[in-house]
């Protein structure tokens, strides 16, 4: 596992950003983790940024799915809060958009387990006091690869509030997170 420390909204949207550079276009499963507000649909929002859609970005709680196309690139965001039952999944046609070429984002995947595939990243968003603590899963993905390089991007793109990106606190999260004191 991972993890990286992100001080504000900015640097979520930074991250989701990231995320799009290092993963490229191409097709996928990213699980999305987090209690409500924890800024799953801002990470997303940065994906989408990163990959040229300028349109509003809602959170897809109420209607479940909200896709778009990006030129030639297809990508799902999926909500499965409300979701009442795995089964459902099918109602909302969702065999139709694992196409390999098409991206899905699914917040709230344990609403859908049996019915998902294996997600190729597992990302959990936790809100702390002075930001979020973003975790990197292994999920069929080389993880390691992935976080470093999106670690790397991040590195890179600071924002201008003079503190920036702190990785360097990444090694405290981490050894907190490990023996369970954070």
């Amino acid at each position: 596992m991972s993890t990286l420390f992100l001080a504000d909204e900015a640097q979520t949207l930074a991250a989701g950003a990231c995320l799009a550079r290092v993963w490229g276009r191409r097709g996928g499963v990213f699980f999305l983790l987090g209690e409500l507000g924890a800024g799953k649909t801002t990470l997303v929002r940065g994906v989408l940024r990163a990959y040229g859609h300028a349109g509003a970005v809602k959170s897809p709680t109420y209607s479940l799915l909200e896709s778009y196309r990006i030129g030639g690139f297809r990508l799902h965001h999926l909500d499965l809060y409300r979701l009442n039952d795995p089964e459902e999944l099918a109602y909302l046609g969702f065999r139709d958009l694992l196409d390999g070429d098409a991206l899905l984002l699914i917040e709230w995947p344990q609403r859908g387990e049996e019915a998902l595939p294996v997600a190729n990243l597992q990302m959990e968003l936790e809100q702390r006091a002075n930001g979020r603590v973003l975790r990197l899963s292994p999920a069929g993905a080389d993880v390691a690869r992935v976080a470093a390089a999106l670690a790397s991007c991040l590195r890179a793109h600071r924002h201008d509030g003079g503190e920036g990106m702190p990785l360097d606190y990444l090694a405290n999260v981490t050894k907190k997170t490990q023996s369970g004191k954070g």
